[in-house]
């Protein structure tokens, strides 16, 4: 047995991969809840802000054949060390995001945000996407994507956040042919949620809308420049069960099985 080991070894230092494991997918946290907005009880821990992430994130990669990784808001300082170690990146929903981070005044509208958080989703974003790591962002997602390549938002829309369950579908989007968004997806409509009040506005540098709601709202975008970089202004996470949502998370779990497989073979060369 141990002359068996060393030879998986050695075959590793020639270049052999092994077979094939699940990539590890990041998902960022950006939303947070203070003390007060939360009930506790007698034998809670004491009270403190406390981040929130809705498990349907981690469960969609996992269903999708990755394995999910929650990444806590840290120092831009710790960017690297965390990216090197993932195969894709999930830029989550959560606050508005500041408009110091596109050089806007707050409108009097603007919903809660955090702004110290945004410098570290950014971070995250910018850095994951020079590194050509797959990234899907989920509505806020979407909108740090497109902030993070020089994109701005409208600060407040009124009319998008529906009241029923996310599971449930309350529009459709028309997708454009031919996009990876489209690839993904499929070409066509299709039915999605709506839970932002916040949306692109000027896009960032080298993404092209590629799907719209029925008012003219983009719900889709892409990079030009990047394999897999897509964002989405729906909750997908919330609607996996349907063969088209499923299909999403399938193309970015592929992506980045792909990504950490080039990786691989650049470090045994």
């Amino acid at each position: 047995m141990g002359d068996s080991r060393n030879m998986r070894g050695n075959d590793r230092r020639a270049g052999y991969l092994g077979p094939p494991v699940p990539p590890l997918i990041g998902i960022s946290t950006s939303e947070m809840r203070s003390p007060e907005r939360t009930r506790r009880l007698a034998e809670s821990d004491p009270p403190e802000r406390e981040l929130a992430l809705g498990l349907s994130y981690p469960k969609a990669i996992e269903l999708a054949g990755a394995i999910p990784v929650v990444l806590p808001p840290l120092d831009v300082a710790g960017v690297d060390a965390i990216l090197d170690r993932l195969g894709g990146l999930v830029l989550s929903g959560g606050p508005d995001l500041h408009p110091s981070a596109y050089g806007a005044e707050p409108d009097p509208d603007l919903g809660p945000t955090e702004p110290d958080l945004d410098l570290w989703e950014l971070a995250l974003a910018r850095r994951a996407d020079a590194l050509g790591l797959p990234i899907l962002g989920i509505c806020r997602g979407l909108q740090v994507l497109n902030v993070a390549r020089g994109g701005s938002l409208v600060q407040d829309l009124p009319g998008h956040r529906q009241e029923e369950s996310g599971r449930m579908t309350t529009h459709v989007v028309r997708v454009e042919s031919g996009t990876r968004l489209a690839a993904a997806l499929g070409d066509g409509e299709h039915a999605v949620n709506s839970f932002h009040h916040q949306a692109v506005e000027r896009l960032g540098e080298r993404l092209h809308p590629v799907a719209w709601s029925p008012d003219g709202l983009i719900e889709g975008l892409e990079a030009a420049d990047r394999p897999f970089v897509l964002g989405v202004q729906w909750h997908a996470e919330s609607l996996v069960g349907r063969p088209d949502q499923d299909a999403l998370f399938a193309a970015l779990v592929e992506a980045a099985a792909l990504h950490e497989t080039a990786r691989g073979r650049v470090a045994a060369a």
